[in-house]
């Protein structure tokens, strides 16, 4: 009597095509073909994670670059006045505050003027 790999094997088959589920055609269909999509994918997953974090801190400097012209101080004398007057807040919370709050984001700006 062969030995067959039996459920073990149907269960990490199953593994791999329920994380291929979404791919068009044999990448989703066939063996070989979803193990390798599989691996690719978990490149780009990880790959992709650390860039979301490059690529939004772009987004808050251009933010904060507009939102510092309209107040007449360009982006590097903000932020070196934010160090000088020592107000501690982040990329993030000051572009949300730029979007959202903007009379205190002018507050802000004028503190870092008379600051710097």
């Amino acid at each position: 009597m062969r030995v067959r790999t039996g459920k073990a094997r149907h269960r990490a088959k199953k593994r791999l095509f329920k994380e291929a589920r979404g791919n068009v055609g044999g990448r989703s269909k066939l063996l070989r073909t979803v193990k390798e999509t599989v691996v690719r994918s978990r490149a780009y997953a990880y790959r992709d994670r650390k860039n979301r974090k490059r690529t939004f801190r772009a987004l808050w400097i251009t933010r904060l670059s507009a939102a510092c012209r309209l107040h007449g101080i360009r982006y590097s004398e903000f932020i070196h006045g934010l160090g000088v007057a020592n107000i501690k807040l982040n990329r993030k919370s000051l572009s949300e505050l730029a979007i959202h709050n903007p009379e205190i984001f002018e507050e802000i700006v004028e503190k870092v003027k008379t600051a710097g």
